[in-house]
């Protein structure tokens, strides 16, 4: 890659089949073995393209992307992250490129974005989870998490970390009857606050806490694992993310972006995502046998547009209650 600096201390670097004809150079929010797999999986339909990845949450990655940016020198060809507002926001500084010969037939158009600058390519939701063998009737709702000895007990991701985490956040303050007062509570109370999702996983599953919010794959997966622990979807709802995959208008290998993009939303890659435990946004494709019936599954959302302009006052918000 002729006028890419190099990122090797930070990216890993997966080859299929002999001497790369094309590179590929991502930076995503996807958790490292996760993306490993992803890659490993689009190398068997595209062995021929190299791809080279840069991990981090979401906020880091873009803080990354920015400092690119202004040097002149933006490294990937493809973004993979969790929210439609970073993507939003990307959008209106003009750093994506339009793909209008994406394959979304099968898949709900409001999902992706109408000027076909971004894609979404799963659902991922936000509940929590708790440990079972300390917790022997858990509560079922967010409202429930904001009791005192339950709180004291309870991590959750950072907005300053997580792109999922930045959603829920924002969504959640802006519900009538939780607002800013809820965090407040969890604060005052002693709930804490860590980075990631794998934190909480970590956390949660080995008994240092009791509950922790974190996305659904994670602990429904663990504990199809045998991990000592369960999932809620809150009777309030799920908020949720759909990591959506865009080509930057910086990309150097084109057709390797859009092939994958294409792969990611092609029944292929739509299986390849339930495999991993995710849920799939691809019409005819069944959810992992991990999750329950989600023929009953609300959505909490709030206004993308109000997320995008709040989004640096509902970081510091956040940390001044929980640090960061």
């Amino acid at each position: 890659m002729s006028n890419r600096a190099p990122i090797l201390a930070i990216a890993a670097t997966l080859t299929s089949g002999s001497a790369a004809a094309s590179d590929l150079v991502i930076y995503t929010s996807t958790p490292t073995e996760a993306m490993d797999e992803l890659v490993a999986a689009f190398n068997e339909t595209h062995p021929d393209i190299e791809v080279e990845y840069f991990r981090s949450g979401t906020t880091e990655v873009i803080n990354r992307l920015s400092a690119e940016f202004e040097a002149g020198d933006p490294q990937p060809d493809v973004l993979l992250i969790a929210d439609t507002v970073v993507m939003s926001g990307l959008k209106a500084d003009g750093r994506l490129m339009a793909y209008d010969d994406a394959p979304t037939n099968g898949t709900d158009a409001t999902l992706h974005d109408p000027d076909n600058t971004f894609f979404s390519t799963k659902l991922i939701t936000t509940g929590f989870m708790y440990n079972t063998d300390n917790v022997e009737t858990p509560v079922t709702s967010w409202a429930d998490l904001a009791d005192p000895e339950i709180a004291e007990r309870l991590t959750m991701p950072s907005p300053l970390y997580s792109g999922a985490a930045m959603i829920h956040v924002g969504t959640i303050a802006d519900q009538e009857g939780f607002g800013w007062d809820y965090f407040e509570t969890l604060a005052e109370y002693g709930a804490t606050a860590g980075r990631g999702n794998g934190g909480v996983l970590e956390a949660v599953a080995q008994g240092q806490m009791d509950y922790g919010v974190i996305v659904d794959f994670m602990p429904l997966n663990a504990r199809a694992e045998g991990s000592p622990v369960d999932f809620v979807f809150p009777d309030e709802g799920v908020t949720a993310v759909t990591e959506p995959v865009t080509i930057l208008e910086t990309a150097e290998n084109v057709a390797a972006a859009q092939a994958f993009v294409d792969w990611q939303l092609s029944e292929a890659g739509q299986r390849f995502h339930v495999s991993q435990g995710y849920l799939p946004i691809l019409e005819g494709i069944d959810p992992p046998e991990v999750f329950p019936d989600m023929d009953d599954l609300h959505v909490i959302t709030a206004d993308p547009a109000m997320l995008m302009e709040q989004d640096e006052d509902i970081k510091q918000r956040f940390s001044d209650l929980f640090g960061g």
